[in-house]
């Protein structure tokens, strides 16, 4: 298992543009490191807000060895708590995702408001002090219907990217709409793999074939350098979008750890589907017409996301093991459209349960070959594989700004 020093030594005598080591992959010490100094510390995607509608849903999730649970509170206000007792260290739920009057221990009993609030704790004694026993928060914020959690005490600052989600989601109106369905799955790679393998599209041919009826695996499509730099065809995309009230050129963190951008489908397709129409009759929001593209969002480390003038999918990355990550994907669509009536599952979810399901062979065919003392890391593609580099210098400039100064060099 790799100390710090060694975690840093390895991560600062990388060559430039070419995969990691195999270490960085899969050693349980680098995979502690990443959650500490990444996952323990940023802002995480966690739910859509529809997820959680009413008074008492909540949602549950795990970061590394944090359990978490976002409630709505009676206020109709998102909040998010470590999902352990004050007692005794209780979870206190179980489920992934439920709906609740007071959030209730179930080994002793104890008794929280929504809010976090400890309302009642039996035969605790008449000195017991039940303010001091509260649920302890976690930082959450609404982003336009998009919940993030941060584990840190003090998280990191973000004013620009709720400024421009604000923006970019508002014709989508997410807080409009509801998950029409939901899909979880682990696969057998490290959380680095997974969304490496999201951010570049030289897969694309070989291995989608229902998503490259309406997704274009060329580079041109993702490779924009700012908002009047992109393809001819993106650019004639984002006038007429923009001219019809939707946000759609690309703007970026400074460090490109999160990205918007709308893109155009292949052939004036109308949605991620196998027919390439509409797969909701109802649109999301205030879109304008059916073949706006999808607006893209990444945001490391944890979620990509495709808005469409139908509906919507966000996505979900949470790091499990060195080698396991789970994947959850969520279909929003208006909350007044009827399933059989407005739309069909089927239609909605198969290009992406597909999609999703030949990623997971890939990445864990990817880790397969990591974890074979014969590899060595290779060659990215300067042309096909610019998201994958920008992720990797943002993930190795991250772990050595928060790891410490590298190791001394040994004297001559």
């Amino acid at each position: 298992m790799l100390n710090t020093a060694e975690i840093l030594s390895q991560i600062v005598d990388r060559k430039r543009n070419h995969a990691l080591t195999r270490e960085l992959y899969c050693d349980e010490g680098v995979f502690q490191a990443d959650l500490e100094q990444i996952w323990y510390k940023d802002w995480l995607f966690a739910i859509p807000a529809c997820e959680i509608p009413k008074t008492g849903n909540f949602s549950t999730m795990q970061v590394g060895a944090f359990p978490v649970i976002i409630v709505r509170g009676a206020d109709g206000r998102v909040r998010a708590f470590h999902n352990v007792c004050r007692h005794r260290g209780q979870r206190l739920c179980s489920k992934t995702t439920g709906s609740t009057t007071k959030l209730v221990c179930p080994y002793h009993q104890w008794t929280y408001e929504l809010d976090g609030k400890l309302l009642y704790a039996r035969d605790m004694g008449d000195d017991f002090d039940a303010s001091q026993f509260g649920l302890k928060p976690v930082h959450c914020i609404d982003l336009n219907g998009m919940i993030f959690v941060c584990l840190a005490e003090v998280p990191p600052p973000i004013g620009d990217l709720a400024k421009h989600l604000a923006t970019y989601l508002a014709p989508s109106k997410l807080a409009d709409s509801k998950v029409a369905f939901s899909s979880t799955i682990v696969e057998k790679g490290n959380w680095k793999l997974v969304i490496e393998n999201n951010r570049e599209c030289y897969h694309c041919g070989g291995s989608h074939p229902s998503l490259c009826r309406t997704y274009s695996d060329n580079p041109r499509m993702t490779a924009m350098e700012g908002p009047d730099s992109a393809s001819p065809d993106i650019l004639a995309h984002w006038k007429r979008c923009e001219e019809a009230g939707l946000p759609s050129r690309f703007v970026n963190h400074p460090r490109m750890q999160w990205r918007l951008a709308r893109i155009p489908l292949l052939n004036n397709a109308e949605s991620y589907t196998m027919s390439t129409k509409a797969a909701v009759s109802k649109r999301m929001g205030a879109m304008p017409f059916n073949d706006a593209g999808s607006l893209l969002f990444f945001n490391y480390p944890n979620t990509w996301n495709h808005y469409l003038a139908d509906h919507a999918i966000v996505f979900r990355v949470l790091p499990i093991s060195p080698t396991e990550t789970q994947v959850t994907t969520n279909w929003l669509v208006h909350k007044d459209a009827v399933e059989g009536q407005d739309y069909n599952i089927e239609d909605l979810t198969r290009v992406w349960i597909n999609t999703n399901d030949e990623d997971r062979q890939v990445v864990e065919e990817n880790q397969a070959g990591i974890l074979s003392p014969a590899y060595e890391p290779g060659p990215y593609s300067m042309i096909q594989e610019e998201g994958v580099i920008q992720f990797v210098d943002w993930y190795c400039d991250t772990m050595v700004e928060r790891l410490g100064p590298a190791p001394a060099m040994a004297a001559e």
